[in-house]
């Protein structure tokens, strides 16, 4: 029974490892399943993560391949940064960075990731801890910003334990007070931070509780609360802001109690604090770039004329304005007269030029610094090549600064030795400059720059006077003549001045006779020079030959000038005559309008008698009133006084009253009733004043109230007098009126409305002339000339608003205006103009923007440079038929397919000879008047014939 009971105890233990057995294999694979689920999730995350690392990889070749073309495309530097950094691309991104720093000055913000990158790679060692520094130091470089100073002072406290580490960390932090500590906003944090650094020193200087400390641990001791005081000191000598909560902290942590002399320095920095405190509040609550704050906030500070103060409002000035030729200009420029300080001015000429380097007058001022501080002659040649490859805007700008540069050769020059190695360099400059203002610049502004040939003008005069050279100096003024300056009075008198000067009496008699020959400017004063050298120098024969030549010459130059005089004066009198004949040809036009609409009127009132005495009164007046006309039938000269135009133009049909019609004896009435109305258009027409008055036109045609909405649109301008909306005979607004207004300075006002938007419409507000006495006036409120501060755009989306233009091109200088042009309805043409508020601002924009896309559209930027308009042209002696001819045959470009005529197919058929009329036979022509081409006039009667024929 025992061995039984083992056996079965020997079972159950079998059978319950068999459970647990399973009961694992059942775990295992339900982990298995599970770890199966989440790789094949991972594996779907994988493929969603490669295959945007495979289409940001896509674009980072695209913006590598596109930096390769045009390594200065500054937004493609920043998009290839921002990738390599998503990816993980540390090598790759060191490289884009560190290329990027090579062309431009990088911001506070690229500089602040680059620098944290940098320090998460090292290790704390020695030589990757100067690496860092040196990172520090060229960021310090771009811009004097208090967050680099600052993460650049705690990253050193980090090396404050090997050799020498505080008093590198002293050494930073000194520095960082001096470039930002004076910083109104930011600086208060640096000397915080110093404190708490030498606070922290200070700690473990303390001897443990309970023990004394030695002499030598109680002097370093008294050394290190001195350094401590005497921060608390420094800052609070300076107007920061938040002084006051430094004070009450100093006067905390003293035992001996705050000075007399540092309350007081405290109490004077407060009282620099109020008087600052007006422009640090201006800067707070402005938005950026608040140029025109800090413009103020400079003019300030210099007139109070602390240099420290000056240099760091200019420095936070270019901090948000870095693009700003003008503030870099007047910044150095106050440095090389203030403070000549050679590292801190060439530093700044320096950062200047890569900021803006597209502005010539930097470049130049750079050559002159560095010449004036003494810099090698290979540093200023360095510099110097890196202008010419600036991309400035203007091939007056390379004569410029090649000008620049070669001062500067010539200035090194000791001309007392002859052929020195000076002297040849500076030959060597001059013919490469004639070079490449031959070559590059004319190749790239189809002129060289240089009209008067300036260069070459310099170079013959330094031949002449330091090397005694006049065989150089004669060949080079040869070369100028043969470039179209020979026709000039001054080439040839600045040529024999000269001569006069270094040449001899052969050279400048034949340098006059020649003068004599070619000048067409001022051949009388050249002839006047020329006899007064003979009068001085010359011999009898030398006397008359000059006569001679004199006289040949004013004779030829007189009988020209004739010829000319005769051609001007058959020129004006040939558009004398053209406008003569377009005076008349309005005329005529207007005396053949006023002629049909009384025709109509009469035909109207004939027809209207003839239903009246057939159908009687009552169908008269339900007809007139379909119509939308009243029973009083006015006069054809009332009607004609109706529809006259004066100052004001047409007036509208005053509203007519549903009477009886006037009877035979009532006549006398209306004929004194005419008469009032007469009189009042006189009134207006004496009340007329062109100068105090505006012609507002492009309006809608159902505009509402026209008389209301001009008076609401164009009251803010001035007191208005009178408001005339111009309408047909038959009531409707034809879009356009006059506004008198009380005093001519209200109508200068309103034209600066010109183009505002009425119920959706660009309305034209010009000034109000008479037409008929002055009949080629034309108004055009823009330039037509080059404007180099203002920048056209092109290919711009039709959806795009002119704060959509402010927003693209704000971050390249101050706009004062946009301005889209838009067709007559008010829509876009996807054209623009921007006016910056310089020319440097406008070649920023323009190099920035010129060939980037918006909303897809690739757009085109380019200074504004408009055509010249060209007088309109207008076929004179071209009689009109009516109001049915097109007011001219064929534009500008020929007769295009919108230039259909208007005339009736029937009148197309009356003037053919062939044609044949009603009944199978040709109308004869009937006596009476005909327009210039012979055609019969036509009455209302035929028109009505020919368009009701079937």
């Amino acid at each position: 029974m025992a061995a039984t009971g083992k056996e079965g105890e020997t079972l159950l233990a079998d059978i319950e490892e068999e459970e647990e057995e399973e009961e694992m294999e059942r775990e295992m694979e339900s982990e298995d399943e599970e770890q199966m689920r989440v790789e094949n999730s991972e594996d779907e995350d994988e493929g969603d993560t490669s295959e945007d690392e495979r289409e940001n990889e896509a674009e980072i070749q695209r913006l590598e391949e596109q930096l390769s073309i045009n390594a200065f495309d500054y937004n493609c530097h920043v998009d290839l940064i921002k990738l390599l950094r998503q990816e993980g691309k540390l090598h790759r991104l060191r490289k884009a960075r560190q290329k990027m720093s090579e062309l431009f000055p990088l911001t506070e913000e690229i500089w602040l990731d680059w620098l944290k990158d940098e320090i998460g790679l090292t290790e704390g060692e020695e030589a990757e801890r100067e690496k860092i520094y040196e990172l520090f130091e060229r960021a310090a470089k771009d811009y004097i910003c208090p967050d680099i100073w600052l993460e650049y002072a705690q990253y050193s406290i980090g090396g404050m334990g090997t050799v020498g580490g505080i008093d590198k960390v002293r050494s930073i932090f000194e520095r960082a007070l001096t470039a930002v500590g004076l910083h109104m906003t930011k600086g208060a944090a640096l000397w915080e931070a110093y404190r708490e650094f030498e606070i922290a020193i200070l700690s473990t200087l303390q001897p443990p509780p309970g023990s004394v400390a030695s002499p030598e641990q109680q002097e370093q001791l008294n050394a290190q609360l001195e350094r401590i005081h005497t921060l608390f000191r420094r800052q609070l000598a300076i107007p920061l802001m938040d002084m006051e909560g430094t004070y009450a902290e100093y006067a905390d942590w003293t035992d001996e109690g705050v000075s007399e002399m540092v309350t007081q320095h405290y109490k004077q920095a407060l009282q620099q604090l109020e008087k600052r405190r007006l422009y640090e509040e201006a800067l707070l609550v402005s938005e950026p770039p608040k140029l025109a704050e800090y413009q103020s906030y400079i003019d300030y500070e210099m007139k109070e004329g602390d240099p420290a103060r000056v240099q760091i409002v200019f420095e936070r000035a270019l901090a948000e304005n870095c693009l700003v030729p003008d503030l870099w200009a007047k910044y150095t420029t106050y440095l090389d007269r203030q403070l000549k300080i050679k590292d801190l001015v060439l530093s700044c000429h320096e950062r200047a030029v890569r900021n803006c380097p597209w502005t010539m007058s930097l470049w130049k001022n750079y050559l002159l610094a560095l010449e004036r501080h003494g810099a090698e002659h290979h540093i200023v040649s360095d510099v110097f090549e890196k202008a010419l490859n600036a991309g400035f805007i203007q091939a007056t700008d390379y004569v410029e600064i090649w000008q620049s540069y070669l001062d500067s050769l010539r200035r090194r020059v000791d001309f007392s030795k002859e052929g020195s190695r000076e002297l040849e360099e500076l030959r060597a400059a001059f013919t490469r400059c004639l070079e490449y203002l031959k070559q590059d610049v004319e190749e790239r502004f189809s002129e060289s720059g240089d009209l008067s040939c300036t260069i070459m003008q310099i170079w013959a005069r330094i031949e002449a006077l330091h090397c005694k050279n006049m065989q150089k100096a004669r060949e080079l003024w040869d070369s100028i003549m043969t470039k179209g300056n020979a026709k000039y009075a001054n080439m040839w008198l600045e040529y024999y001045n000269l001569e006069r000067s270094y040449g001899d009496v052969v050279h400048c008699r034949k340098a006059l006779h020649r003068a004599v020959q070619c000048t067409t400017d001022y051949p009388e004063h050249v002839c006047e020079v020329l006899l007064t050298f003979e009068r001085v120098e010359g011999s009898l024969e030398d006397w008359d030959a000059a006569v001679q030549k004199t006289e040949s010459r004013l004779n030829r130059v007189n009988e020209q000038r004739v010829k000319a005089a005769e051609k001007e004066a058959l020129l004006a009198r040939q558009d004398e005559e053209r406008a003569e004949q377009r005076r008349k040809s309005k005329a005529e036009k207007k005396a053949q309008k006023k002629s049909q609409k009384t025709n109509r009127t009469g035909d109207k009132r004939k027809a209207e008698d003839d239903g009246e005495d057939e159908w009687g009164e009552e169908t008269e007046v339900a007809h007139k009133r379909l119509r939308g006309e009243g029973d009083f039938s006015l006069t054809a000269a009332e009607e004609q006084m109706e529809t006259e135009s004066s100052l004001f133009g047409r007036r509208a049909p005053p509203p007519r009253k549903t009477e009886p019609s006037v009877p035979r004896r009532n006549q006398q009435v209306a004929t004194d009733t005419t008469a009032k109305v007469h009189k009042t258009v006189d009134a207006s027409l004496d009340q007329r004043n062109d100068s105090n008055s505006v012609f507002v036109s492009n309006l809608a045609f159902n505009l509402e109230d026209p008389e209301g909405k001009l008076k609401a649109v164009l009251g803010v301008c001035g007191n208005i007098l009178q408001v005339r909306p111009v309408f047909t005979p038959k009531g409707a607004f034809r879009g356009y009126c006059y506004v008198q207004f009380e005093d001519e300075l209200a109508a200068h006002e309103a034209l600066k409305l010109d183009r505002r938007e009425v119920d959706g419409r660009p309305m034209f507000v010009s000034p109000c002339v008479d037409k008929s006495k002055n009949p080629d006036f034309k108004v055009f409120k823009y330039n037509t000339s080059m404007e180099k501060h203002k920048i056209f755009i092109s290919g711009l989306p039709f959806n795009c608003t002119t704060e959509n233009l402010e927003e693209l091109c704000k971050e390249h200088g101050t706009i004062k205006a946009v301005r889209l042009v838009t067709n007559r309805s008010g829509r876009s043409k996807g054209l623009a103009y921007v006016e910056f508020e310089n020319e440097e601002q406008a070649s920023q924009a323009v190099l920035k923007l010129d060939r980037t896309k918006v909303e897809n559209h690739t757009i085109s930027v380019a200074i504004s440079n408009p055509p010249a308009r060209k007088a309109e042209f207008r076929p004179a002696g071209s009689q009109m038929l009516g109001a049915l001819m097109p007011r001219q045959l064929q534009g500008a470009r020929g007769k295009g397919r919108t230039q259909v005529s208007l005339l009736p197919r029937s009148l197309h058929r009356q003037n053919t000879p062939e044609a044949k009329t009603e009944n199978g036979t040709v109308t004869k022509q009937q006596d009476g008047m005909t327009d210039g081409q012979g055609t019969k006039s036509l009455s209302n009667e035929d028109f009505a014939r020919m368009l009701l024929k079937k």
